[in-house]
């Protein structure tokens, strides 16, 4: 456990809550599940894909036939590698899978292929943001696993449960925390950001929705008296696959043991830890089972599949793959391009946005335009689609070419972004949009001269109000000299044209 989860410590004593005269902190330790994107399930080689018609994905080792010997997916070990040296951990010289012993209706086998004493990573950390003040986690491990199947229950009042076992064999990578989190705020950041790094890896699209990324969080409180600190028992509340889920069970879990604690203080710790549901609809969390211990498992090394020696050469050689992480890049654009910190963090949430920013952005002298742009009419045609950039028709050099047709005067901003609704369509480069639809700016000094004299001329009471030296007149007549060249007058020479027109 890190030194800024210990009481006496500045951020210990933050964690530290009085209620109804009894001081105490919230102890909350995750487990975090993600399913790999590759192609192959773990230990076999029918497709690892989400959905699809129940049980057509299946083969002998995944649904643990007589005789079905299962081999590694190496990309399952390369990814737990990249992810281990992502959050800092060691990778292991050696590690081993182990046969996780228990009987559920979607796990054929009846063991799961996991790791127990020798974990492919161990150790490391990962810096998260709650509610203004920085954590710093402690990961216990990161190791390799294979999914169960998934039990699925008819809501037809017929009370049938079949099991489909497509998923049986996914690989997954569960990283272990150290119980350093405070708050259901700042499990739920963790969270966040284990999402955040994984997708940056592009191992795990750890979409929640369709459980490739699921979490479970142990929670227990510290309650102190005096010189005296008890423990509640630890409850781990299972398979939470939303941020809202996570942060409401967690936050109703520590009401439940404070109340607890109150009404039967004598006896409470006497219990073992024991594991709970939640509740979408209640917000409430709700009994399951007894935890099991690690004997309950029976667990013993894996006898169909040979340790894994890892050479140093093999970690070196992917760590290239971790490159820039989220919090790195955030920081760097803030940096290189003046960035605020709601638009490098905006940008940062995917991967591929900001890379398309600084493309765009490359070579141009006012960055922030090119965040502005993105953020707001980029964005927003992404949102309206429901796509993401790497399906959006215009080339990020297109968007700075765009910034520069304005900033030379080719364009005003209000046609930029007629301009933009035909590119964000077509695909088609700024200027040959330009060109081929007559949308250039009437910068020609004579050609503004008369239509400026013809917004005079018609306007005779508005000349008598700014020559009385009303300021208003001169903002109508500039919209009169925009509305008679069609929006394409350059605002600059027109507005000089006009004020010296009024003079003479």
């Amino acid at each position: 456990m890190s030194d800024a989860a210990l009481p006496g410590t500045k951020a210990g004593a933050e964690a530290l809550r009085t209620e109804s005269g009894i001081t105490y902190q919230v102890i909350i330790g995750c487990e975090v599940h993600i399913q790999l994107l590759t192609k192959s399930k773990a230990f076999c080689g029918c497709e690892n894909r989400f959905g699809g018609i129940p049980n057509t994905r299946v083969c002998p080792v995944c649904l643990g036939l007589p005789g079905a010997l299962p081999v590694v997916n190496g990309a399952l070990v390369e990814g737990a590698i990249v992810a281990g040296l992502a959050l800092g951990s060691r990778i292991a010289e050696v590690t081993k899978f182990d046969r996780k012993n228990y009987v559920y209706p979607d796990l054929p086998k009846g063991y799961q292929i996991s790791q127990f004493d020798m974990p492919i990573c161990v150790g490391g950390h990962l810096d998260v943001a709650s509610d203004g003040r920085m954590r710093r986690v402690g990961i216990t491990r990161v190791h390799m696993e294979e999914d169960a199947g998934k039990n699925l229950h008819l809501a037809d009042g017929s009370n049938m449960s079949y099991v489909d076992f497509n998923r049986c064999g996914t690989p997954l990578l569960e990283i272990v925390s150290e119980p350093d989190m405070r708050s259901p705020e700042e499990a739920v950041a963790f969270v966040e950001s284990i999402r955040e790094i994984m997708r940056y890896l592009e191992i795990s699209d750890c979409n929640m929705e369709e459980g490739s990324l699921r979490c479970d969080a142990n929670i227990n409180l510290w309650i102190y008296e005096g010189a005296a600190r008890h423990a509640t028992p630890i409850v781990e509340i299972k398979n939470m696959n939303s941020f809202r889920a996570i942060r409401s069970a967690l936050s109703f879990e520590a009401q439940r043991q404070l109340a607890e604690w109150q009404a039967r203080r004598p006896t409470l710790e006497a219990e073992g830890k024991s594991t709970r549901g939640y509740n979408d609809v209640t917000g409430e969390t709700f009994p399951q089972r007894t935890k099991e211990a690690a004997s309950d498992y029976r667990y013993f090394p894996e006898p169909d599949l040979k340790p894994i020696a890892i050479s140093r050469s093999f970690v070196e050689a992917l760590r290239a793959r971790v490159g820039e992480l989220p919090e790195a890049k955030r920081e760097r654009l803030k940096s290189q391009y003046g960035l605020a910190d709601f638009d490098a963090e905006t940008l940062v949430v995917s991967k591929p946005l900001s890379a398309y920013f600084e493309e765009a952005a490359a070579g141009y002298r006012e960055p922030k335009k090119i965040a502005n742009w993105i953020l707001t009419e980029v964005r927003s045609v992404l949102n309206d689609r429901n796509i993401e950039i790497d399906r959006f028709p215009a080339k990020p050099e297109h968007i700075r070419a765009l910034l520069e047709a304005v900033d030379d005067g080719t364009i005003s901003g209000k046609i930029a972004k007629e301009v933009f609704v035909e590119m964000a369509s077509s695909g088609r480069a700024p200027r040959e949009i330009i060109a081929a639809q007559g949308l250039s700016q009437i910068a020609d000094e004579a050609d503004l001269a008369r239509i400026v004299d013809r917004v005079l001329a018609a306007n005779e009471k508005s000349v008598a109000d700014y020559n009385a030296g009303k300021d208003h007149a001169l903002k109508f007549l500039m919209g009169q000299v925009m509305k008679e060249s069609h929006g394409k007058a350059n605002p600059i020479i027109a507005t000089r044209l006009l004020k010296e027109h009024l003079s003479q």
